[in-house]
């Protein structure tokens, strides 16, 4: 007889209050051929999957699994109607992943589910944890979204062990940064890579990242002193500012050179910004990240203390400044620069002292620097130079001077080093 249940993170979100935004479903004693013969769609490519006719939910049928290869697609798959539902349910990550809800409401819970939802608890339902590395980064990505959960002892334990044998080393980029990037865009992301840290997986997953921890920097602006702990205030900044991905992930990654810095210089870091590039660079290309992040990413880690320092710099180095950060074109992504630069400001909170709350100038600033600087006209001075094209970039250069010059009520000889 075909029973249906509701499974994971509906049933989880359920019980923890929250809203319920997909159903997903198991289908005990069905086969194939009686999904379609109640019109349901297969779309599942490795195991039956199938879409209902009307509310597109996914119902897939009862399955158990095996491991065959190292990483997250070694695995053969077993559907039949004699799988039961206890045998479905064992193959997930996590007890709280792992309730089954009937029609009527009975909650099916073999490995204690409700208990550790109570409990705040990510535990793992058995050792076949161990073999899908993915898990590790959904226990991270989880720990994102609820910030109340810890991870059991013993789950800790196992990702380590996993970390240890080189499971994490098989997976593929891509679906490293899938879960990264919905990590990031979590409540508090800072908590993904506090997961990851303590199991050691992202030193292998992100060694750019974790050689932060410990490097220090210069407490008068710097109260919280290590560059990690910085790094990841940074990006819950940018989580309570609800800012995009590419913010996000500028935010993550704007300080990766301090990381490279000789340690008989800290805890100064002096020409950290042009290091930052080519580990930045290094990253994207090796997570294959997307352009728009990658792009923004760069451009954060080059310039953001200039930025920073923008009420010090003059038209001529401001104008400079939107022209290599292709402002002009792209006025959109340099605002995201200024929004990122400004959770690094922000993202100071130490026992010395907290810059959580202090204003960030440098935006409104550069803004209505940029905003000068398009409203020149540069079609009208090419025709006025048509007989000399040579010129004509420097005379755009020099009216956007003279226009933020104007704009910012900036003197003459207001400079600062670049």
């Amino acid at each position: 007889m075909m029973r249906i249940y509701v499974v994971g993170g509906a049933v989880r979100d359920e019980l923890l209050g929250l809203p319920v935004k997909d159903h997903d479903h198991v289908v005990v004693g069905a086969t194939p051929d009686d999904m379609l013969a109640r019109g349901f769609r297969p779309v599942g490519k490795d195991f039956p999957v199938f879409l209902h006719p009307k509310t597109q939910e996914e119902y897939a049928l009862a399955r158990t699994e095996r491991k065959t290869a190292p990483g997250y697609k070694g695995f053969v798959f077993h559907t039949s109607p004699d799988v039961t539902l206890e045998e479905d349910l064992v193959r997930r990550d996590l007890t709280i992943n792992a309730i089954a809800r009937a029609d009527d409401g009975t909650l099916t819970d073999p490995f204690g589910g409700r208990r550790d939802i109570e409990q705040r608890v990510f535990r793992h339902v058995s050792d076949a944890f161990a073999e899908d590395p993915v898990r590790i980064l959904r226990v991270a990505r989880f720990a994102a979204r609820y910030g109340d959960f810890r991870v059991a002892p013993e789950t800790n334990a196992l990702m380590r062990q996993m970390t240890q044998q080189g499971e994490v080393d098989a997976l593929v980029p891509e679906r490293v940064w899938q879960e990264l990037s919905r990590g990031l865009m979590e409540a508090q992301p800072s908590r993904m890579f506090d997961v990851l840290r303590d199991c050691g997986a992202l030193a292998r997953i992100l060694p750019e990242l974790d050689a932060l921890w410990g490097v220090p920097q210069p407490e008068k602006w710097h109260p919280e002193i290590d560059t990690g702990i910085h790094v990841l205030q940074v990006l819950d900044c940018a989580a309570a500012l609800e800012r995009e991905l590419p913010v996000r992930f500028a935010s993550m990654m704007h300080d990766l050179g301090k990381g490279v810095t000789p340690s008989d210089k800290w805890p100064s870091h002096h020409g950290h910004e042009e290091l930052g590039v080519k580990l930045v660079e290094q990253v994207c290309k090796r997570l294959r990240v997307p352009t728009e992040c990658r792009d923004l990413a760069v451009m954060t880690a080059r310039e953001h203390g200039n930025v920073g320092r923008a009420l010090q710099l003059r038209a001529n180095t401001i104008v400079k400044l939107l022209e290599r950060c292709d402002a002009f074109r792209k006025p959109a992504r340099f605002v995201q620069l200024l929004q990122a630069t400004e959770c690094d400001s922000r993202g100071r909170i130490g026992a010395s002292g907290s810059y959580a709350d202090a204003p960030f100038p440098q935006m409104a600033h550069l803004e209505t620097a940029m905003a000068a600087a398009r409203g020149v006209n540069a079609g009208e001075i090419a025709q006025a130079f048509v007989d000399q094209p040579q010129r004509i970039p420097e005379r755009v250069h020099m009216a956007r001077v003279s226009a933020v010059k104007q704009a910012l009520k900036l003197a003459d000889e207001d400079e600062s080093p670049e």
